[in-house]
């Protein structure tokens, strides 16, 4: 388990998230309204220890009827 899935856990917020090669991380989190925002801070703020967090930018939030997504993983 990565940090980051550890924390989504602990929160109960659904998702993924994914390293790219442009050395930036992309992904989706879903969940209760303050447990997605609480999530946002952790990545913007916290993030893995070996993370070097210089901007987080979050786009297309909506709100959604049900999640989409089961459980929150890394993907490669």
């Amino acid at each position: 388990v990565t940090y980051t899935e550890a924390e989504a856990q602990k929160l109960g917020v659904t998702g993924w998230v994914k390293n790219t090669r442009q050395g930036t991380v992309v992904g989706q989190v879903q969940g209760h309204p303050e447990k997605v925002k609480e999530m946002k801070y952790w990545l913007s703020q916290v993030g893995s220890p070996s993370s070097g967090i210089h901007r987080a930018q979050f786009t297309n939030e909506k709100p959604i009827s049900k999640l989409e997504i089961h459980g929150f993983g890394t993907r490669y």
